[in-house]
């Protein structure tokens, strides 16, 4: 699903990433950990085309995204990223429907077609009675669902997410665990994630822990799932 070889990027004399080699499979659930300034954000932005590496590779779904021109870039990101990040970042104007059919009517896909598949969505993440709701009538974890949907409402190949509980309580950050794994049974959906969060982390799939801008160790958690699904 996604292979990146060889990643280097520097800010000036900072050298953010110091040559990341990683692969990630499809259907997997990946957290990436590590102190703050380790480079976490740094990767995800690069594997997720909002920034290029100074050196180095990334192949998605056998397309070397790191090829690719502007235009190609937004194109392939709208088709097969997703993203969900710590502060939503919902439109405020716009309904819980709408901001989840944005990135469905930015490809060019039919309205009606688009508006079914958030309804959807709405309905399998149980927020389907607030889809008329604005982002400040929402909770924090409906604000989450949300978000998610419209990660999703494009049938991406892979979701990114920069410390999505960060900003939810200990109660909606449980659901999140469930919901995560309820996402990959449900549609095979790929994860990656950066994280504080250790509880999230275990219930990855993989760690990959980060150091100075590089990968330090990698952890194999499934004993960790088994666990928080018997819990559940």
């Amino acid at each position: 699903m996604i292979e990146a070889k060889g990643i280097t990027k520097s800010f000036g004399d900072f050298q953010a990433l110091k040559g990341i080699d990683m692969r990630i499979e499809k259907g997997e659930i990946i957290s990436i950990v590590g102190a703050s300034g380790a480079g976490k954000t740094t990767l995800l932005q690069i594997i997720g085309t909002l920034s290029r590496p100074d050196t180095g590779s990334v192949i998605m779904n056998e397309t070397n995204i790191s090829q690719l021109n502007e235009r190609q870039l937004a194109r392939f990101r709208n088709k097969n990223i997703g993203f969900v990040f710590q502060f939503h970042h919902l439109l405020p104007e716009f309904t819980a429907l709408e901001n989840i059919c944005i990135p469905g009517f930015i490809a060019n896909n039919p309205r009606l077609e688009v508006e079914h598949r958030a309804k959807e969505l709405l309905g399998f993440l149980n927020v389907l009675d607030r889809s008329n709701n604005k982002p400040k009538q929402l909770s924090g974890g409906e604000n989450q669902r949300v978000a998610i949907a419209r990660a999703l409402i494009n049938n991406p190949k892979v979701v990114l997410a920069d410390e999505p509980t960060g900003n939810l309580d200990s109660a909606n950050t449980q659901e999140f665990f469930s919901l995560l794994l309820s996402l990959r049974e449900r549609f095979n959906q790929t994860f990656v994630i950066v994280t504080h969060n250790t509880e999230l982390a275990n219930v990855s799939d993989r760690i990959f822990v980060m150091q100075d801008g590089k990968i330090i160790d990698e952890v194999t958690t499934i004993k960790h799932i088994t666990d928080f699904k018997s819990k559940n």
